[in-house]
């Protein structure tokens, strides 16, 4: 997914495989994520590390996604891993993939 313009997401971020989960929402995924990286907001994302992006879900109206967080934060741990695997088996940093051009985009491999 290359990075575009802001959108309203209810996301998970977590510091490994299985690990600490943190369940957020913001109305730019993009810039949010980074400052989880760069630990700007002092806090529990900060104290356990949690730089992983690895599950993420648009919504057009913040009303919505709001509630959406709300609904998972209640939701038991095993679920929240269900639903992560389902989409993210392997545990991927999602929000690495941002700044990546394209494979067309790239130029010619031949040596």
């Amino acid at each position: 997914m290359h990075r575009e313009r802001p959108f309203i997401a209810v996301y998970i971020m977590t510091n490994g495989v299985r690990g600490t989960l943190y369940i957020g929402v913001t109305s730019d995924l993009y810039q949010r994520v980074g400052q989880h990286k760069t630990g700007r907001f002092a806090g529990f994302t900060d104290v356990h590390d949690l730089k992983r992006l690895v599950w993420f879900e648009p919504h057009a109206l913040m009303t919505a996604a709001i509630r959406r967080e709300k609904l998972l934060k209640h939701y038991v741990r095993d679920w929240k891993i269900n639903l992560i695997e389902r989409d993210n088996p392997h545990w991927d940093d999602l929000s690495l993939a941002w700044n990546a051009l394209p494979v067309w985009q790239h130029g010619p491999t031949d040596q």
